[in-house]
């Protein structure tokens, strides 16, 4: 079948090849503007981090190393399957294809389930930003209030880019959901599979922002 004729082809493109260029490069310029939003995150969290080094310690040992080293290894592990995913369409294995995907899937939800877990202890302890914040729960009285202030703004980032990370792994398995169909009907094949190609762009950028994310949040001095 010639590219002219073949479905996956938009009209507004010659070929085949010249439409997976133009949907690699729209890819990669999505993924610059998503660097640019998680960076002014990530400047601000720097910015405060070196005014109230303390706090920002302190407010590290709040946080459960064991499930946020446990996501990681999640996280990691869902790199691998997505890239297997990637490389079995590339060779236009549709069973392997949809298997992979369905891998990814179920590892995402296991670490959308562990934060929703982390998130929930964070409400027991009072610890989420707010009129309620170290009003209740084991922390109570033990700080005074300038740590107290700056502890705030410790899990303000906290909550804040975690919470941006989880949303875009919600959109993540939104979209796993949405190309399931087209795979099981052998959408994509060794000739068309820039789309799960670039889902796994994604997918291994919001991998990469954890990465950032778990040693920033939860190894804060040294914290092993």
């Amino acid at each position: 079948m010639s590219d002219s004729h073949n479905p996956a082809l938009q009209h507004h493109f010659d070929d085949l090849g010249q439409q997976y260029e133009a949907s690699n490069m729209g890819m990669w310029a999505f993924i610059a503007q998503e660097i640019l939003f998680f960076g002014g995150l990530f400047g601000g969290y720097t910015v405060y981090r070196n005014l109230y080094t303390d706090a920002f310690i302190e407010g590290s040992q709040k946080l459960d190393l064991s499930l946020g080293a446990f996501n990681t290894v999640v996280l990691i592990a869902s790199s691998l399957t997505v890239a297997l995913a990637v490389r079995a369409a590339q060779m236009g294995k549709k069973n392997a294809i949809f298997a992979w995907m369905i891998a990814t899937m179920i590892l995402g939800l296991t670490f959308l389930g562990v934060k929703y877990f982390e998130y929930a202890h964070k409400f027991h302890d009072f610890l989420v930003p707010g009129e309620s914040f170290l009003t209740g729960g084991p922390y109570v009285g033990l700080f005074d209030a300038a740590m107290a202030g700056q502890l705030k703004i410790f899990f303000s980032f906290y909550f804040v880019m975690t919470g941006m990370h989880a949303l875009h792994m919600v959109i993540g398995i939104g979209l796993m959901l949405y190309y399931l169909p087209k795979i099981w009907r052998g959408t994509y094949n060794s000739e068309y599979f820039n789309p799960i190609e670039n889902f796994g762009l994604y997918w291994h950028f919001v991998d990469i922002i954890w990465i950032f994310l778990f040693p920033l949040l939860y190894l804060i001095g040294g914290r092993m």
